[in-house]
């Protein structure tokens, strides 16, 4: 499966590679803002979590200063924040404890790329590649003094390594190359097969993920 995704990869940026000799690339990377979204029993268990994407572009002009085809291959960092729990231990100190889940994602966004002057459009289908998944926990004190942190590598298992969805954003792009845009990334489908670590709750689960992000083509241009 690994396989078919990088020829997916290898295909979308060495299409028209020939033909399009004003073909830029670049690199991307920023923020992001993910939670879950779809048909969730308990939404509130769920909250916002903040990570990173980072990786290539290759933007290939279709209709000069309007409309260019842009695949990029991203390394994104998704996920959750569970909702922090509060308890008194054995010796009635009180405590703190939150958690977190990170899906690490290698990702395949294909988008047409509108152009009104400085500003863009953007939007296309996307396909997902689930690396790997950690867990992390952090307990505090009544002060909110930060005791001990974990993280740990969690099994793949009951998950699905594709995802297909969309990207859909717009921002702005300076004569230098330069550009900063927003970004949303949804999903068509569930990205688990069979909850075996949340009771049901990620039955019908899929990612949705804002991107604050910012790039660089060489050579600036189109």
């Amino acid at each position: 499966m690994m396989k078919k995704f990088f020829f997916a990869a290898a295909l979308a940026f060495g299409t028209f590679t020939a033909a399009q000799a004003q073909a830029t690339l670049g690199v991307r990377g920023g923020a992001n803002l993910s939670n879950l979204s779809g048909d969730l029993k308990n939404e509130d268990r769920f909250e916002n979590k903040v990570g990173f994407h980072g990786g290539l572009t290759v933007n290939f002009p279709v209709v000069e200063d309007f409309f260019s085809i842009q695949p990029e291959l991203l390394y994104s960092r998704k996920g959750f924040k569970n909702n922090s729990e509060e308890y008194t231990n054995l010796l009635l100190q009180k405590r703190r404890r939150e958690g977190s889940v990170d899906y690490n994602y290698l990702e395949l966004p294909v988008l047409g790329h509108f152009n009104a002057g400085p500003l863009y459009f953007e939007f296309g289908p996307q396909l997902s590649y689930l690396l790997s998944v950690n867990n992390k926990t952090e307990l505090y004190d009544g002060d909110g003094t930060r005791i001990s942190s974990e993280k740990d590598a969690k099994s793949k298992d009951g998950l699905s390594e594709f995802e297909v969805g969309y990207a859909a954003g717009l921002g702005f792009k300076a004569s230098n190359g330069i550009s900063l845009g927003i970004r949303y990334n949804g999903a068509f489908s569930d990205f688990v097969k069979e909850d075996v670590n949340f009771e049901g709750d990620l039955t019908n689960a899929r990612h949705s993920v804002f991107m604050l992000t910012l790039g660089l083509r060489f050579p600036s241009g189109n």
